[in-house]
This record gives structure tokens, sequence and C-alpha cells, in this order.
């Protein structure tokens, strides 16, 4: 059954219609103002024409996010080749974004050019769970193993977001939505562009009741996130620019815990709140006749979290955690001959972190604190060494304060036959993820861990047919991760000497994390998509095959939480009179919600229906129905999910 189910949505794949792996639109670079077709910038940190990137990626430009009708970032992702979503319940609450079957901390995120991660959670990885698309304008999801260029925590992959920047003098949006559950958002911008400086700022407001957590609570937990964000880019000169750009969230979110006496998953009141904030400020400057294009920057990024009990005695406070990067960074890219590009850069980062535990036996306990630096160098050379065939190598030495430096290196290959019509793609690189600080000095922590350490390649074909209307991919990619962190829970049983990381300042702790797995991941990624008058068609299906490699019971075992089988299937039809419909289908196939492989997630399936009709040049209607068949499913065992959803909208673009 499997295997059958594998072949027909892998020929459903073939048979349908163009990759977003092809990247047909893209930014120029983070700077640019102007959209482009057929340009990739997350892969060698510059624009580049798609036929001459070697790795993995799929673009959503503006339209299909907004065609998407999608309120969550994770939701669009979804959507996408290699990539699964796991969940602690609805909007707001945990949710790990995993690519080609890699751990959620071990994907790196970036909104406008700024690295984010949270130093004071576990993996100091990224929560999508509080990420809304509100200003985004552009995604690009770039797979693999990524470190080379972009340091610590690309070993899955990295997400780069970019929010709207104008165009014209003057320009302004506004968005409205209400559905189901009592959900509501408003959401809007203005700003402007001239010949010296370009503007933007925005605000957005999403509110809804929300469901149980619990899968089996009856009380709703409620999720609200207010966010703003705004950018300025000044030329100074023809050759100098000068870039300031910030983003901030505020979410609270109702969850629920186990309560005492009985210490089991239920209903509860607790509630948590978590403030992100983004700043960027950067200096370009071009030397050379524009051969030498330049960036001095400055990243700032905090996070701040707290979760609260009303049930709780003493202190209703039951977590506080703060963690703060600081990043400088040193950019160029050299136009070294025609087809030949070098980009070298320089990048110093401070991290730190705070976080306590109140309890009713300790209600102010002493926070644990930490902070460190790393270092990073980086050079790549892309080059067209002949007509239609791109080589990229590249080398990064990272040097962090804790454990010492590490050296990786990366290449890749892109052949564009047949005037691009066939583009053959193959890549290697190498992943690294220091660890965290809350894995380093936490209560839970270990100042002797090593650094995640990965291997990964893959190879591909993209094939345009039709004169480009109809384009097909298939892509074949394999990953050995050494090294990796997880939690080694303490029974209770050891003493001081059989197991000292059982024990903190003498006191036995309930575990600590250490470097205890090996992983491996391989598997095929098909996408296909094509228009044929006014019906597109969009697919894709992955299949992955994740392997425990770690000595001990469970070796050979499937890794926890990843679907070996995912499909996505869109049809988009496009009426006389203007009116666009879709019909959406997710499948996800069954996986196993621990590393003991003893508790089993079922497959299941999720329908969207989509409609949207512009009224005229400045305002479009939408709606649609979410969870048509009302799927009763898990991501995560014992926490719900959302049932059937009806919402309708309006945008205007001014």
């Amino acid at each position: 059954m499997k295997t059958a189910l594998r072949l027909s949505a892998a020929t459903a794949a073939l048979l349908l219609t163009a990759t977003t792996a092809s990247a047909q639109a893209a930014l120029t670079t983070d700077q640019a103002s102007a959209l482009l077709g057929d340009v990739v910038v997350t892969a060698n940190r510059s624009a580049q024409a798609a036929d001459r990137v070697g790795q993995s990626v799929t673009v959503l430009t503006t339209d299909r996010i907004e065609a998407s009708q999608a309120v969550a970032v994770v939701d669009l992702l979804a959507r996408t080749p290699g990539v699964s979503v796991t969940s602690n319940g609805g909007p707001g609450q945990p949710t790990a974004l995993r690519i080609r079957g890699a751990e959620g901390d071990q994907t790196l995120v970036v909104v406008d050019g700024v690295k984010l991660n949270d130093p004071s959670a576990p993996g100091a990885g990224y929560n999508f769970g509080n990420l809304l698309t509100g200003d985004v304008a552009r995604i690009e999801v770039l797979r693999g193993a990524q470190s080379t260029l972009w340091g610590s925590q690309a070993i899955g992959g990295v997400v780069s977001l970019v929010t709207a920047r104008p165009t014209e003098p003057f320009q302004a949006s506004l968005d409205a939505e209400a559905g189901s559950r009592g959900t509501h958002s408003l959401r809007g911008g203005l700003g402007g562009a001239t010949d010296r400086i370009d503007w933007r700022v925005a605000a957005s407001h999403y509110q809804t009741d929300g469901f149980s957590a619990f899968a089996g609570g009856t009380e709703d937990d409620a999720y609200e996130n207010t966010g703003l964000s705004g950018r300025v880019n000044v030329a100074v000169t023809d050759d100098v620019s000068l870039d300031l750009r910030a983003v901030y969230s505020s979410g609270t979110v109702d969850f629920d815990g186990f309560p005492a006496p009985a210490f089991a998953f239920a209903d509860t009141n607790e509630y948590g709140m978590t403030k992100d904030l983004v700043a960027y400020a950067g200096v370009n400057f071009d030397l050379f006749e524009d051969r030498l294009k330049n960036r001095v920057a400055y990243g700032f990024t905090r996070t701040d979290r707290q979760s609260f009990n009303p049930a709780q005695a003493n202190t209703t406070l039951t977590f506080d955690s703060r963690g703060e990067n600081r990043r400088y960074e040193y950019q160029s890219v050299l136009d070294i001959r025609d087809g030949w590009v070098a980009t070298f850069g320089a990048e110093h980062e401070d991290s730190e972190f705070r976080s306590a535990s109140p309890s009713s036996f300790t209600p102010n306990p002493v926070p644990a604190t930490a902070s460190v630096g790393l270092d990073g160098f980086y050079a790549q050379v892309q080059a067209e060494v002949i007509d239609g065939l791109t080589l990229t190598g590249g080398v990064r030495r990272d040097e962090h304060d804790a454990f010492g430096g590490k050296t990786l290196g990366q290449a890749a290959a892109a052949w564009a036959l047949n005037d691009g019509a066939t583009v053959l793609r193959a890549s290697f690189g190498q992943g690294f993820k220091a660890p965290s600080l809350f894995q380093l000095y936490s209560n839970f922590g270990n100042a002797g861990l090593m650094p995640e350490e990965a291997d990964g390649w893959d190879t591909g074909v993209e094939q345009h047919l039709f004169g480009g209307a109809v384009i097909v991919s298939a892509t074949y990619f394999d990953r050995d991760t050494t090294n990796q962190i997880d939690f080694a829970s303490c029974t209770g049983t050891e003493t001081l000497a059989s197991n000292p990381l059982c024990f903190r300042n003498g006191v036995r702790r309930f575990g600590y994390y250490a470097n205890i797995a090996r992983a491996t991941a391989n598997g095929v990624e098909l996408a296909a998509q094509g228009t044929f008058g006014a019906l597109q068609l969009d697919a894709n299906y992955t299949l992955t095959d994740t392997t425990n490699e770690s000595p001990g019971a469970n070796r050979g075992r499937e890794l926890a939480r990843r679907p070996q089988d995912m499909a996505n299937l869109s049809a988009t039809y496009v009426w006389p009179i203007g009116l666009s419909t879709t019909v959406a289908a997710r499948y996800a196939g069954e996986s196993f919600d621990n590393a003991s492989n003893s508790a089993r997630l079922d497959a299941y399936t999720l329908v969207d229906l989509r409609a949207s009709y512009p009224v005229n040049d400045t305002v479009e209607i939408y709606g649609r129905i979410e969870n048509v068949g009302d799927e009763v499913y898990e991501t995560t065992r014992t926490y719900g999910v959302a049932g059937r959803g009806t919402f309708v909208g309006v945008r205007a673009r001014f």
C-alpha cells in the first residue's frame, strides 16, 4: 500500500507542473528594490541567475504568498518540497519545521538579512508558532547543509524572509480577515520610493479563540499577536547607501500543562508571552566602478519569553527567559570577470541568555546566565567555466569561545543545457551547529558538548517543456549527521561516581544534554508546475528515509515526527470573469512520536478550498475553507489540531 502511494504521488508530481525550486522569480540582493525574474539570493548570499545555482531552492514571491491566503508562514512552508511541520497545538504554540529530516533547531531563519535564533531556547532554534506572514513579500527555502556561507544552525537548510519594499512614490496596503473560532486579523502598511530614499512601515494584529492544545480538552486556548515593522534605505551618493530595518512582534498564547496531583496532560489555565525584536543597520558601498560591492552591518535580536500558571502557589510565573544576539558583519561581492564572482566576509556574534523556572517551592530562583562569542570567516568563488556550466566552491572557518575552531567546505555545480531548457544540479555541503547556551550552561547543561556536524549532498535535474509552460524536477538527497545533541534522562539510580552528569553542584537533576546521536537521512524530492491556459497545476512529493544510527536499543529505528511520505497538490482555475478558484491537498504519511517507534502517528490528508475575486484594480475579496473534510489527525501525540474552518477577507492595494 505504501509503495503504491509513493508511486502514485510521484507520478502525479511528474505529470503536473513546474517546480518552485526553479526559482522563477527573486530579488537581486537584500538591498535591492525591485523583483527580478530567474534570480536566487539565499544560496550564495548575493543575486545569481537561477540556472547558475547548484543548490536546491524554492522561491515564494508576493503573488504566491497572497494567493495561498496563509496566515502563518509555516503553513506556506509546509507546502514546499522536503519540509515537514509539527506543532504542540494551534497558532502561537511551539512549532518546529524540519527540512529533509533534520532537527527543528537545525534550520537557520533569516528575516531581512538578520539571522534569528533564541539562545535561551533548548536548541537555540526558532519557534515558527509566532511567525505570521504579516508584511512578508518574499521567502526563499534553501535545502541541504549550508553552513559554509551561513554558519551555525544551517544543517537542514535556510529559510530567508524579506519584508515588502516600495517601488512607487507612494504605496499602501490594507488586509482584513475574519472567520471560524473567533478569528480576525488586520494588517496594513504604507511607504514610498524616490531616487534617493525608500521607506515603509507596517503593522498587523491577529487574534483567535483557538482550540484546545490538549487533544482531549474542552477549553479553547486563545492566541493574540501584534506585529510592527519598518525599513528605510537612503542613497547617500550613487555608490553609498544606508539601510535600517526593524521587526517586532508580541504574542500571548494559552496552553495546557500537567497539573498535580496526576501530572497528566490536561486542560489548564496556563499562558505564555513571547516578544521578538529584530533590528538591522547597514552601510553599503561600491568600489572600482561597482565591481566590488561591500556591506558593513550590525544585527540585533532579542527574544523574551514568560510562562504563567494562575493555579501555582507563591508565584504564578513558571518560566522566564531572555536570549540576545549581537552580530557584526562585513561582506563583499567581487565581480572578477564576466561569469566569475567571489563572495567573502567576516562575522562576529555575541550571544547571551538568562533563564529561570520559578516554582511554588522556589519562587525566586537564581537565573542561569551565560554568554559566548563566535567568529566566522568565509570565502566562495562561483565561475562559469564553460558556456552554461557554473561551478561553485567555498570554505568557512569558525572560532567558538567554548570549544574552538572548525573548518567547513562546500561545492556545487549547475549545468544549463539546450538554451536553459534542461538544468542539471549537484551540490555538497557541510553543516555545523554549535551547542546552544542553554545546552551548555542551563540547569540541564553540559559544558563538554561537541558541535553537531553533518555532510550532505544532492543531485537533480530540472526540465522546461513547451517553452517553459511546464517544468518538472527531481532531486536525490543524502545527509549524515554526527554528534547530534539530545536530552539524556537520569533514572534516579545513578551515583556521582557512575554518572556525574546526572548531578549539578552535587544536586541530582532530571537529565542533561549529551552528544549521543548519529542519524542519516536520504530521499527524493519531485516537483512540477505548469500553466495550461486558465488552469495552473502545482505538485510536489517527498520521500524521506531517516535512521537513528546511535548505539543502543533504538538503533535502526526511524527518527521521530518525520513522515516518510509527503505530498502537495493544487489546481487553480481563473474564470473569464476574473474569479480564481483553488483546490489544494496536503498529505503526510505515518510517522512515530518517539525514538523507540512505539507511538505511531497516523497518516492524514488535508483539503482546502480557496477563491478570490478582484473587484477592481485596488480591491480584492477572498475566502477559503480549511480542512474541508474536518480531518482529525496529530503532528504531535496528544496535541490538538484545527478542524474545519471558514474565513473571508479583503485586500486593498493603493
